[in-house]
């Protein structure tokens, strides 16, 4: 269940290849940056590289006050509205929408992926057609700044600092809901809003309160 297998459609993100390599989909937060480089370079004519490292495509629709660090690529289709601000290492596939002051960093987002209003989005992965309500976020850190962990049945040590959501295909998560560190969200699965979660989120199911999580019907 929370195995890349498990949560993804690898046919719906261009990281197809790179995530198959992996079996735990956190484990590919650390070369996000070299992943997003390596396939910038050999994209098609579509694609125009509008600063050192970033690539658009020609049909992407980018707000001119919205900010795009390096490395970077933006998908067909793909809408980055009023003062996105994508700080780099940020994979967005094709018919995404990143809006309104909606910050990524260290982000793959599959194809169709929503995180249209005031969202933050970091050291994470969201998959094809997962959408984040507004003001949803993900924490990426814990207060500690001890490593994270997958708290599953039985917990699973990242090794790493910084470990936001893994969010399965056509995942929904509720408005102002925060995402703890190392949660993990099974496919078709929508977060209640105003929801704190940690842990595993089994697929198909709604996510009421911790304490009350039953299977969609």
């Amino acid at each position: 269940m929370i195995e890349i297998i498990d949560l993804y459609d690898l046919s719906h993100t261009v990281a197809g290849e790179y995530l198959a390599g992996f079996r735990y989909p956190w484990e590919a937060l650390s070369g996000i940056g070299g992943l997003i480089v390596a396939l910038g370079e050999k994209l098609g004519s579509e694609y125009r590289q509008i600063s050192e490292r970033v690539w658009v495509h020609e049909s992407a629709k980018i707000a001119p006050t919205a900010y795009i660090g390096a490395p970077a690529i933006i998908g067909a289709e793909t809408e980055v509205r009023h003062c996105a601000f994508i700080r780099g290492n940020a994979l967005v596939g094709n018919g995404c929408v990143v809006g309104n002051s909606t910050e990524l960093k260290n982000v793959i987002l599959f194809d169709g992926v929503q995180v249209p209003h005031y969202n933050y989005v970091g050291d994470s992965i969201l998959g094809y057609k997962a959408h984040m309500g507004a003001g949803s976020i993900t924490s990426n850190v814990k207060s500690d700044k001890t490593p994270v962990v997958i708290r599953s049945a039985q917990p699973v040590a990242t090794g790493l600092k910084k470990v936001g959501a893994m969010l399965g295909d056509f995942v929904e998560v509720g408005c102002n809901s925060v995402l703890n560190p190392g949660t993990v969200i099974g496919r078709r699965t929508s977060i209640y809003p105003l929801s704190s979660v940690r842990g595993v989120i089994p697929s198909d199911s709604i996510y009421k309160s911790a304490d009350k999580i039953v299977a969609k019907v």
